[in-house]
């Protein structure tokens, strides 16, 4: 099948109802962070069962899949861009990550990031240099900031948490909430394996971490402790 099939497939599911509030949630009106995204209304699991139907899309279909106005067809691409890549060779994978990168422009919601950074970007530079983080970390996109801090979902999940504490706190000055809600999300992560290692953070940190970022980070700690962090 080639690109034309699926957006014919991906089309018969549209349900405007459900388009609406999507729209709505995933804040698409003017001045919002995903200001004139288009949403057909499709759940994730019919994305998936997709997914699975169009696994052999050809590689420059997928990409130009990526690249479409409609969210459910970008994150469509990134099911099958990420199924492609567990069955790839090294030099596959080192392919799929570059074509990630090259594209972040595309992958812009929340979403489309936490779905697939893990599994993309943390999985690949997982033995190797990972100055690339770094740099997404420091780039103007909020997008980009937020691959770099869920690329580490990974390397804590493998008890590695360094990278994670690092970029956390390169984001403490962030502007944006969506990259309090991801770095504060990652401390809570750390802080599941290791309780001593995100407190330590915390200590040196939580006094000028945004409140946001702070709330996530210490969700799952006890209620006294919770309310001393929060000055309550």
């Amino acid at each position: 099948m080639d690109i034309e099939d699926v957006r014919e497939t991906v089309k018969k599911l549209r349900n405007k109802k459900k388009a609406a509030l999507l729209q709505r949630y995933f804040k698409t009106a003017p001045g919002e962070y995903a200001e004139g995204d288009i949403f057909y209304g499709i759940t994730v699991p019919a994305l998936r069962t997709l997914a699975g139907k169009f696994k052999d899309l050809e590689l420059k279909d997928t990409i130009a899949l990526l690249k479409s106005p409609v969210h459910e067809e970008r994150f469509l691409a990134l099911i099958i861009l990420m199924a492609r890549y567990r069955r790839s060779d090294i030099a596959g994978k080192e392919n799929i990550y570059r074509i990630y990168l090259k594209h972040t422009r595309y992958i812009n919601n929340w979403d489309l990031v936490d779905v697939t950074a893990k599994r993309i970007v943390g999985d690949f530079l997982g033995d190797k240099d990972k100055a690339p983080l770094y740099k997404l970390a420091r780039s103007s996109s909020v997008w980009e900031r937020r691959i770099a801090i869920l690329a580490t979902f990974y390397f804590i999940g493998r008890g590695e948490f360094g990278d994670a504490l690092r970029i956390a706190r390169m984001l403490l000055s962030d502007e944006h909430d969506l990259i309090h809600k991801a770095a504060g999300w990652m401390l809570r992560e750390v802080g599941k394996r290791d309780m001593a290692a995100e407190e330590d953070f915390l200590k040196k940190h939580s006094k000028k971490m945004p409140r946001t970022m702070l709330r996530y980070a210490i969700e799952k700690f006890p209620e006294n402790k919770r309310r001393a962090y929060l000055g309550l």
